[in-house]
């Protein structure tokens, strides 16, 4: 199956006509393709980082049986350290899936968009966190709840 970094052609999405707040000039064409990079570079990065953790988790639980004469101290440690790989590979699988989509949201042009009200993001804000989908009132919102 082929990932949205490799169905994202370079030049999809025409810069200009994504949305932007009032006050934000319109994206350049440099700009989108710094953002687009820095997340096929993230996808890249999270897609090997994840194949490592899903296979130490793998190992950990498949050697969760072994050594029958461990302590309660051990075997609580054993299981800390499994609920603790299985966070960073949930995280990590979080990261990519945030990453992916919003390179198909470039793709179709709806990068900038919030995906709540439909109002504009933020340039400012999408160039400090490129997998944001909700501009900063329905986010505020969100995390109150």
């Amino acid at each position: 199956m082929a990932s949205a970094a490799d169905k994202t052609p370079a030049g999809t999405a025409d810069a200009a006509d994504l949305v932007v707040l009032d006050r934000e000039d319109p994206w350049t064409p440099a700009e989108l393709d710094e953002v687009r990079t820095q997340l096929v570079d993230d996808v890249q990065r999270l897609t090997g980082e994840l194949a490592v953790v899903e296979g130490d988790l793998a190992g950990m639980i498949e050697n969760s049986g072994e050594g029958s004469g461990h302590d309660q101290a051990d075997v609580g440690s054993a299981s800390f350290e499994r609920d603790q790989e299985r966070q960073i590979v949930n995280n990590a699988r979080d990261m990519l899936e945030q990453s992916e989509h919003a390179l198909e949201r470039i793709a179709d042009g709806s990068y900038g968009q919030c995906e709540i009200c439909g109002n504009a993001i933020g340039k400012n804000r999408l160039m400090a966190f490129p997998r944001a989908t909700m501009c900063l009132t329905c986010k505020q919102r969100e995390e109150r709840r």
